[in-house]
């Protein structure tokens, strides 16, 4: 089969890879119908997620139809159209028992990063029964993809875990796919503003859009504390929301932070950062980070079943699996090409 490749540094190709088999018992083959590049893709190939060895097949995210299950899996058979988890989950060990499949003993984000990914005709799912999930024909397929990663590593790692209230500030540094996401999510608990900060105009267009109140375009910290301090009345904000993973952006969301605030680590970061714990200690502020554990997928499934969220605004560009490296050109290059979401769509493996 056709696979995108991690091949060296800052390299990805389209070569012809085995096609999976059963291993374990509780394996999946699934052939993907549509997958799409994460932000996370790109920190790999930049050697960012040393434990992705070359030759990896990337991709965490996608949907398709099940070719062969093993024999112990009992929630799918051959033809179930299902939506990949970005996160395997045995649902038996210690982790997933205290509700942290993400680091399942078992599994935990290893598709595409310790295993090989959905970026591909085919993929093997360990673990299928706790780590596909039934795809409704009344969501949009491109919609469903979303439910893989962005929607629930968005919502849980950003929304969730920093408890926003009714009549909260909050501020999301970062308007690329997640913190889109994240910007969706938080109006489930009616936030009194939303601050979005990031140097693409046309991503904070893309915001004002989807229900951000004020935009800052801008590096500058000492102009984004002033904007800010504007808009809170020189409060700082309720709620910071870092979604991209360097360590001036991490710097931004400690200096805009409120007494009493909270500051949730939603990006990937791949350096240190300064952690200026002198200036935040007396201001009783909470910190979060974390990786998806994709226990809220059901829920946004519901949700988008509704239409209270159409998923579908996220996406910009759609991409054939043969033509894969000019989606990643595409992705890569996201404010000259006004990119967000890219799907990707085999071509290859017949139906």
């Amino acid at each position: 089969m056709k696979a995108a490749t991690y091949t060296a540094a800052n390299q990805l190709k389209l070569i012809d890879q085995a096609k999976p088999t059963i291993i374990d018992s509780t394996d999946a083959i699934v052939r993907i119908l549509k997958t799409t590049i994460c932000g996370t893709d790109l920190h790999i190939l930049g050697g960012d997620v040393p434990e992705t060895k070359p030759g990896t097949i990337l991709g965490h995210e996608g949907i398709g139809i099940v070719e062969e299950v093993g024999s112990a899996v009992s929630n799918f058979k051959v033809g179930d159209k299902v939506i990949i988890s970005c996160v395997t989950a045995c649902n038996t060990c210690y982790y997933c028992k205290r509700q942290l499949p993400s680091h399942c003993l078992n599994g935990g984000w290893i598709l595409g990063h310790l295993i090989n990914g959905t970026q591909a005709e085919y993929v093997r799912i360990p673990q299928a029964d706790g780590s596909l999930y039934h795809a409704p024909e009344t969501v949009s397929d491109d919609a469903l993809v979303m439910l893989s990663d962005i929607f629930p590593t968005s919502y849980e790692i950003g929304v969730q875990s920093s408890n926003v209230k009714p009549g909260d500030t909050v501020c999301i540094i970062g308007a690329g796919p997640v913190g889109l996401a994240a910007l969706l999510t938080v109006q489930f608990y009616s936030p009194s503003k939303i601050i979005v900060v990031d140097l693409s105009e046309s991503r904070l267009a893309a915001a004002k859009k989807l229900g951000a109140t004020d935009t800052i375009c801008s590096s500058d910290i000492e102009k984004i504390q002033k904007e800010i301090n504007h808009v809170t009345s020189g409060l700082g904000v309720d709620i910071a929301m870092e979604c991209v993973g360097y360590p001036e952006t991490f710097d931004v969301a400690q200096k805009i932070i409120s007494i009493g605030g909270h500051v949730a680590n939603v990006g990937v970061h791949g350096k240190p950062v300064l952690f200026a714990l002198q200036n935040l200690w007396i201001k009783n502020i909470t910190l979060s980070t974390g990786l998806v554990n994709a226990n809220t997928t059901e829920m946004l499934l519901s949700v988008l079943e509704t239409g209270k969220i159409d998923a579908t605004k996220l996406i910009t560009h759609h991409f054939h699996l043969s033509d894969i490296d000019q989606a990643y050109h595409v992705f890569k290059n996201a404010e000259a090409n006004q990119a967000l979401k890219v799907i990707i769509e085999n071509d290859i493996s017949p139906a």
